[in-house]
């Protein structure tokens, strides 16, 4: 009768490393989403000018890098940050940037 051998210490190391492939996908994938949601917000807002012909909304770097529990893991990120010197004429509050994708 034909046995099948199975190497454990093999598919132990084929499993680990299409773990940390699809967490690197991920990743990225996140990452992208995030700098075109950015992307998109300050392109709309491109023609918000002060008295001086500065842009009121730019890009500001990169926050603090996080973890975030998903699906694929604990991923790190760091969510794109923006400078946004708008102020809402009717509250006078300072308006701001808050994404959809990140809590």
């Amino acid at each position: 009768m034909l046995r099948v051998h199975v190497d454990e210490a093999a598919s132990a190391e084929l499993s680990s490393s299409l773990d940390a492939i699809v967490t690197e996908g991920a990743r990225r994938m996140l990452a992208a989403a995030l700098e075109a949601e950015v992307g998109a917000y300050i392109s709309s807002l491109v023609d918000e000018v002060d008295e001086h012909g500065h842009r009121l909304v730019v890009r500001n770097g990169h926050a603090e890098s996080r973890s975030l529990v998903t699906g694929a893991g604990p991923l790190e990120v760091r969510a794109p940050r923006v400078d946004d010197r708008r102020v809402d004429e009717g509250t006078g509050e300072k308006m701001r940037f808050r994404s959809s994708i990140l809590p």
